[in-house]
């Protein structure tokens, strides 16, 4: 046979194909967020049926005014423009107050750790002031502040700075820190000056560092303000000025309601900031947001 016939008798090979391309999957994202809300969602919900258990099975009707159900909280609160009016004005000067407080925060914290990752002596001088800010019971210093500064708005922000500036100073100091000892060697080897130094290679080691302390810092600016507006009531009312007025008065619906205020908009700050924390940092790192 020829060689033409012998290639044309041979069995040609079976041709496999290969996988299918995945497909996308449609709704990804949206299933991703209600994977997220999901757990929000059942703790608020089990955080109604325990109130509701509570209000109604554990307290006799005569005293169900400890602790009213919700229904009766947000009808006779939300109802009503001279109780939600006043609060959400105190609600936007206690946003103000945390909101300042925390830029103090964040610059001198981070010029604290900037200047002690630069010179080892003042690491040792300064590092041990941070601490004995950090230990210090707030209530403690309270007084002092209300005296020295007195009763207003600016008292409120020092509360604030002083409760948040601890995480700034820490993670950023760490983050300063963290720099790998190579890099360091080859930074040296060019004989790059110190600011070099710190811009190109310590600070941008330190982002997930600093704000991972700004995430913490800003919910603790949060409870510095309202802190501040509980004690200090000169000039205007914030929402911890509401929650004594409240208290005092025995007035339990405002009161749950602005309780309820409060920790929606500490979970929101927090939130804000840990978004911001996941997507900046994911972009500068390549890092995919969770």
């Amino acid at each position: 046979m020829s060689d033409d016939v012998l290639t044309a008798a041979r069995p040609e090979p079976a041709v496999t194909a290969g996988p299918a391309p995945a497909r996308p999957v449609r709704g990804g994202a949206a299933v991703r967020a209600g994977g997220r809300a999901l757990p929000i969602v059942l703790a608020i919900l089990g955080i109604l049926v325990l109130w509701y258990a509570v209000s109604y099975l554990l307290l006799a009707p005569s005293r169900r005014f400890l602790l009213p159900p919700p229904h009766a909280v947000f009808a006779e609160s939300l109802g009503n423009p001279q109780v939600i009016a006043p609060m959400l004005a105190a609600l936007g000067q206690t946003t103000m107050v945390a909101l300042i407080g925390l830029a103090i925060a964040v610059a001198v914290g981070m010029g604290w750790a900037i200047l002690m990752s630069q010179w080892r002596l003042a690491e040792r001088v300064l590092y041990p002031y941070a601490v004995i800010l950090q230990t210090i019971p707030i209530l403690a210093l309270t007084p002092l502040i209300g005296i020295w500064m007195g009763y207003g708005i600016p008292a409120r922000i020092v509360v604030c700075v002083i409760i948040a500036v601890f995480p700034m100073i820490s993670n950023t100091l760490f983050g300063l820190q963290s720099a790998e000892a190579s890099a360091h060697d080859l930074f040296t080897l060019n004989r790059a000056s110190r600011w070099a130094r710190l811009w190109k290679l310590q600070l941008p080691a330190a982002i997930p560092s600093i704000f991972t302390g700004l995430r913490n810092a800003a919910g603790l600016s949060v409870i510095g303000a309202i802190v501040g507006d509980f004690f200090f009531q000169q000039g205007s009312q914030g929402i911890g000025g509401l929650l004594r007025t409240y208290t005092l008065r025995l007035n339990m619906e405002p009161l749950f309601l602005a309780i309820i205020f409060t920790a929606l908009f500490g979970v929101l700050v927090f939130s804000v900031f840990a978004a911001l924390d996941r997507v900046i940092v994911g972009r500068l790192f390549g890092l995919k947001p969770r």
